[in-house]
């Protein structure tokens, strides 16, 4: 705790410029003497920190001082910024001013490593991700329409808990109360999004998908055939494929068995065989026939 409070106290003063006892001692809820045992530990440790008397006196810290000198290592300042950078590629306007501000403090040049654009995908996401955003923080409970991929509409009232990206995609995690059970709400299919005033006080697990099993639907295990002329979805799609002496590919993967299955499969047209196993092949085998006979006349 009072590791925690000189943190506190040195980013107060490198922020300000400086502070009284007084203010610090009611910030913290402490005494000023302890306040003064603090500066104290703070000098002892090479922080460049002192106090002035009578009129606009208090405690300040040296001009120009930078931080590196005495608290963080320099693998440590770089993956404060480096995780700042990556979380501001999300919520850049949150985050640009506080990057900002720590690499002037780090005096750190030539962090902007990595630019990532998700408009293609996400744009359309951007405004329920940050309502989404406020809701969780704000430990309010959601009302929405969700289009499951089953086809069907439904109406919802949850308790959001946590964002998370998986497989190219954007998810809710959160508690539904309709469905009393926790849940997975893809962020594409919210709509109608509405932050409600009810307060709910669950708590979000750590790990979302190695804590809570029913997140995980059931998977089957694919062995597929592509034609060559796929190969440019393939590596996109596969991490193991194995290029077979005629050019074309073979993989093996789980994926889950759901409806999407199918439509994901039927995404490559007749570049896809599916070789096993059975029953999904025979489902196949269905769709296309009744795909088919829509068009007959």
């Amino acid at each position: 705790m009072a590791d925690n409070r000189l943190f506190q106290t040195l980013f107060i003063l490198l922020e300000k410029g400086g502070a009284t006892a007084p203010e610090l001692a009611r910030r913290f809820e402490v005494s000023v003497r302890t306040i003064y045992r603090d500066i104290d530990i703070l000098s002892s440790v090479g922080i460049p920190v002192y106090t002035t008397r009578g009129k606009g006196g208090g405690i300040f810290i040296q001009e120009n001082f930078v931080l590196n000198k005495s608290l963080l290592s320099e693998q440590e300042q770089k993956q404060i910024l480096l995780s700042l950078q990556g979380l501001s590629i999300l919520d850049e306007e949150n985050t640009s001013a506080l990057l900002s501000k720590l690499g002037g403090i780090f005096q750190k040049q030539n962090m902007n490593w990595i630019e990532m654009d998700f408009s293609e995908w996400s744009r359309k996401n951007e405004d329920i991700f940050h309502k989404l955003q406020s809701a969780i923080f704000k430990s309010k409970i959601i009302d929405f329409t969700y289009h499951s991929g089953k086809g069907e509409r439904e109406t919802r009232s949850a308790e959001p808990l946590k964002l998370v990206f998986k497989s190219r995609d954007w998810y809710l995690y959160a508690f539904c109360q309709t469905r009393q059970d926790y849940r997975m709400f893809k962020l594409n299919r919210i709509k109608n999004l509405q932050i409600t005033e009810r307060d709910f006080s669950r708590a979000a697990p750590e790990k979302v998908f190695k804590s809570d099993s029913r997140c995980s639907e059931e998977a089957v295990a694919l062995s597929l055939l592509f034609q060559k002329e796929m190969a440019y979805r393939i590596y996109d799609e596969f991490e193991e494929v194995i290029e077979n002496k005629d050019g074309n590919y073979f993989v093996n993967i789980a994926l889950p068995n759901n409806e999407s299955l199918y439509r994901f499969l039927l995404s490559f047209g007749d570049g896809v065989e599916i070789l096993a196993p059975h029953h999904i092949r025979k489902t196949m085998i269905a769709k296309i026939d009744a795909m088919k006979n829509k068009y007959n006349t």
